[in-house]
């Protein structure tokens, strides 16, 4: 979807000139431009005092060594400068990319006043140029500004032909616009014989971004038609859209149908990778679908799909969640043993969880495994667990972790007035009073109770029962 950007990307990193490879005069005009004093006609007179004999590609490398530095506006005010006192020498190549130098800092004004120029001038828009252009509005949210840059593109000698479609497509979807991507789809399909697979692509990313699971289904289904066989990347997104929209509408329906969706990917020999089960677990998790998610992180096993560590954390984060400690540091240690070496972020993560429901103890316990990896970056975990403990009255742990991060040469955030029991208040968790709790019980015990309020305690009881025995 995004190969535009990168081609971009590529071309302007190959083609940045360092200031310091031009000529000594052109380097002072670099600085001129790159300066923020003065106002935009102090720097047009300022140009006006320079005596170098400029060019169309000279122009082109004063911008691309001074874009990062100088501002938008001063950039723009020496092409328009530069394109006056050239007069009709500056190629269309140059003013090309000095729009893609704009779009590239995304100044929208200054942008639109290059495409205008361009137009009035007669000049051809490249189809690279255009598909920067399009990226950028879409982003901006000025995506009717971009479709209309797209039908006037005969007005900028520019052929709306695979390229130009598939880029205002991919831009479209990118943001979720898809019932306009399929509009220019509609009206163009005889163009796009060649790229119909990226095209399908885009579009079920367009619909899956608006969780629309019909629209995206019937994407499938076309390309099926076509005899264009949906890949790993779109069965995913698809799946993604589906188990998005489950969690919101149809909770309980989140593992069976995203089960079928696996069981139709195997029919046509695509196997389900552990992208495809994390983004079930993710929803999972939301959910607070515990057994669902330890299910699932077993079923990946058994279908010889190997669990990553996003798999394990996105189990133990629910786990943690909803009181599961044990079993929760027990997946843990089997993850380890299986030679998984996950990111520093697993830890950061799940360490924050337990201090957020105030199981420091188990926090600790964690921060052993990951000391034990030898990973490094442990300053975000001392800098939460040490006022942690020490908030809860364990001056003496929280002197220890710092005492030990000291001798690790770990430069902490946090400062060491939280050592201080005068100046560290202590917050203890607050509980209802005793005597309250005694007062609703002789309440309900005094007061006669009807059917429904006896049914409603019985079905309270069973309910706790059966959360209890989860638990154990």
């Amino acid at each position: 979807m995004h190969r535009y950007k990168f081609k971009y990307l590529f071309c302007s990193m190959y083609s940045t000139v360092s200031q310091n490879q031009l000529p000594l005069e052109l380097q002072e005009m670099c600085k001129v431009i790159s300066s923020s004093i003065g106002s935009l006609d102090d720097l047009e007179s300022s140009l006006n005092g320079f005596r170098v004999c400029l060019t169309s590609s000279l122009v082109t490398q004063i911008m691309d060594s001074c874009k990062h530095e100088a501002p938008t506006r001063r950039l723009l005010r020496f092409f328009l400068w530069s394109n006056k006192r050239l007069d009709s020498e500056m190629k269309n190549e140059d003013f090309n990319h000095a729009i893609r130098v704009l779009a590239e800092k995304k100044d929208h004004t200054a942008m639109q006043i290059l495409i205008s120029d361009m137009r009035k001038e007669g000049r051809v828009m490249e189809a690279q140029t255009f598909g920067l252009i399009a990226e950028i509005l879409v982003k901006l949210g000025r995506e009717d500004e971009a479709l209309g840059i797209f039908k006037n593109l005969d007005k900028f000698k520019c052929p709306r032909d695979s390229k130009t479609i598939t880029a205002i497509v991919s831009a479209l979807c990118a943001k979720g616009h898809a019932k306009k991507a399929y509009g220019v789809v509609w009206h163009h399909k005889d163009l796009l014989s060649e790229v119909k697979p990226c095209i399908y692509r885009s579009l079920l990313y367009g619909w899956s971004m608006q969780e629309n699971v019909k629209e995206a289904r019937k994407v499938i289904k076309e390309m099926k038609g076509a005899e264009i066989m949906p890949d790993l990347f779109c069965y995913n997104t698809f799946l993604r859209c589906l188990c998005e929209r489950n969690l919101k509408c149809n909770p309980s329906g989140l593992v069976p149908e995203a089960l079928n969706v696996m069981m139709e990917m195997r029919s046509h020999r695509i196997e389900p990778n552990s992208i495809s089960y994390n983004i079930l677990l993710s929803c999972l998790g939301r959910a607070r679908r515990v057994q669902e998610s330890c299910r699932m992180l077993e079923l990946m096993k058994k279908t010889n799909c190997a669990p990553d560590w996003v798999s394990y954390y996105l189990v133990v984060k629910v786990l943690y969640l909803t009181g599961r400690f044990g079993k929760g540091i027990k997946i843990v240690d089997e993850m380890i043993a299986a030679g998984l070496v996950p990111d520093c972020k697993f830890y950061y993560d799940l360490i924050g969880v337990l201090c957020g429901v105030e199981k420091v103890n188990f926090a600790l316990e964690l921060f052993e495994r990951m000391k034990r990896s030898k990973m490094g970056g442990y300053r975000p975990v001392y800098d939460v667990l040490i006022p942690k403990l020490c908030t809860k009255g364990d001056f003496e742990k929280g002197k220890e972790l710092w005492d030990e991060a000291m001798a690790m040469d770990v430069t902490l955030c946090c400062s060491s007035d939280v050592l201080d029991p005068s100046i560290t208040r202590i917050f203890k968790p607050t509980r209802k009073v005793e005597e309250e709790v005694r007062l609703e019980n002789c309440i309900t015990t005094n007061t006669p109770r009807t059917h429904a309020q006896v049914s409603k305690t019985r079905k309270k009881e069973h309910r706790d029962s059966k959360f209890l025995e989860d638990y154990q």
